[in-house]
């Protein structure tokens, strides 16, 4: 087998070429931000009340995104420094013969993920049509739901280079800002209506430890580690990406998970995306930043394209991104996907040990070293990795161990830790 021209045939395992380099700063920041932008963030940032203190809850949603977007910036770094995609990290790691398996783990949370993303929409599209005095039918779920799908599909036809340079830094993000700043404008001002001091030293209900809960602070950023390659390749030079990356999802990740546990405090029996609703403006807000949303599907699916393009590389990324779009739709269509978020989340497990090893494994060697050995890096993958595969088998196991270890400590920070020791120590020959 011709390594080489496997590699250059595959766009997924080819190093990204210099005339494809084309993100700054600004670039990686305004994309994270806009990805790191969701309902779904504020709805997770909500469930830290009433079980901790409001110190306690933005204490960990200070350190947890500062830290989850620390592990995004740092793997943005390694894949511009390399050039090189998440599922071409992953082969580099554990070798091709085995990672296929991780990759194709991948393609599944990424369409689940992606399913999810389209019931997100459809649900908030059809409650801001209702709370407008419209789609009451009982067909308008179903038409939402094909509407977005066929942005995504749209969006999946065009260049992904010019989608955030030109819409995302350009559009998506001043309105997505100025929709947050107008929200937290209003939940403030009520929160200042019932007592901002009584708010503010109202005590934790207990139930939640303060590191299980910057363990679920972490799982956004997390979640997005296996996607963070497929663009951060296409920056200019590390340290831009790793920074922009950072700063971006950071901010992103604090402001929501913070406007979440505002929400909480001021409206504790509201749906989030009622409550939203209700707000002054709140109809306009949630509009645009239902409109961001569209983001993080696409990001899933673009993904999703490139992991199935690295193991079918005979379909463009394109055609494999029209497919994945079209079997979400379909997805959302048919299954109670809020019945199976615990499956994705069980699923999304597995990348914490994975990219601990790929971190570990990777960190800090000198960019140009990695970058001279890009080219000729497929003639060194071909056989499957068994120390860094046993590695992250056991990074797995000690995970979903954790809770019975020590009940107080998290799984995510724990594993990451261990998973990336470990991979530092293994010989450089693996």
């Amino acid at each position: 087998m011709n390594t080489s021209s496997s590699a250059s045939s595959n766009q997924a395992l080819s190093p990204t070429s210099p005339a494809e380099r084309v993100f700054a700063m600004h670039d990686h920041a305004a994309l994270w931000f806009s990805l790191g932008v969701g309902l779904l963030v504020m709805q997770v940032g909500a469930y830290l009340l009433p079980a901790l203190s409001p110190q306690q809850a933005l204490l960990a949603i200070a350190c947890g995104s500062l830290l989850g977007a620390g592990l995004l910036g740092w793997m943005a770094k390694i894949a511009c420094d390399t050039g090189l995609s998440s599922a071409a990290l992953m082969t580099h790691v554990y070798g091709r013969q085995f990672a296929k398996l991780p990759i194709v783990l991948n393609l599944v949370q990424l369409i689940g993920w992606g399913t999810f993303e389209l019931v997100v929409m459809r649900d908030a599209s059809v409650a801001i049509g209702r709370q407008a005095g419209g789609m009451a039918a009982s067909y308008w779920p179903m038409v939402m739901t094909l509407m977005w799908g066929g942005v995504i599909a749209l969006l999946i036809s065009g260049s992904m280079l010019k989608l955030v340079r030109q819409l995302i830094a350009r559009v998506a993000l001043p309105l997505v800002v100025l929709s947050l700043l107008w929200l937290t404008w209003h939940f403030v001002g009520l929160a200042l209506e019932q007592g901002w001091q009584s708010l503010w030293s109202r005590p934790g209900q207990g139930g939640m430890g303060w590191l299980p809960a910057m363990d679920l602070v972490i799982a956004m950023p997390i979640s997005w580690l296996p996607l963070v390659a497929d663009y951060a390749r296409h920056g200019k030079d590390g340290r831009s990406a790793m920074r922009g990356t950072w700063l971006g999802f950071a901010v992103a990740n604090m402001w929501c998970y913070g406007l979440g546990v505002l929400v909480a405090l001021t409206l504790p029996s509201a749906d989030l995306v009622t409550a939203l609703l209700l707000a002054q403006g709140g109809l306009i807000a949630l509009t645009l930043i239902l409109i961001d949303e569209v983001d993080n599907a696409y990001g899933d699916t673009y993904s999703g394209a490139m992991a199935a393009h690295s193991v079918v590389p005979s379909w463009s990324v394109r055609r494999w991104g029209l497919l994945l779009t079209v079997l979400c739709v379909l997805l959302a269509l048919v299954l109670p996907m809020h019945s199976i978020e615990p499956f994705l989340l069980t699923l999304s497990s597995v990348f914490v040990p994975l990219f601990g090893v790929i971190l570990g494994r990777l960190a800090w060697q000198p960019a140009a070293q990695r970058l001279a050995q890009a080219p000729q890096w497929m003639a060194n993958a071909q056989h499957a990795h068994w120390p860094t595969v046993t590695l992250w088998l056991a990074g797995i196991a000690l995970y979903h161990s954790m809770p019975l270890i020590s009940a107080d400590a998290g799984s995510a920070l724990p594993t990451l830790l261990v998973c990336f020791v470990a991979a530092r120590c293994l010989p450089r020959t693996t």
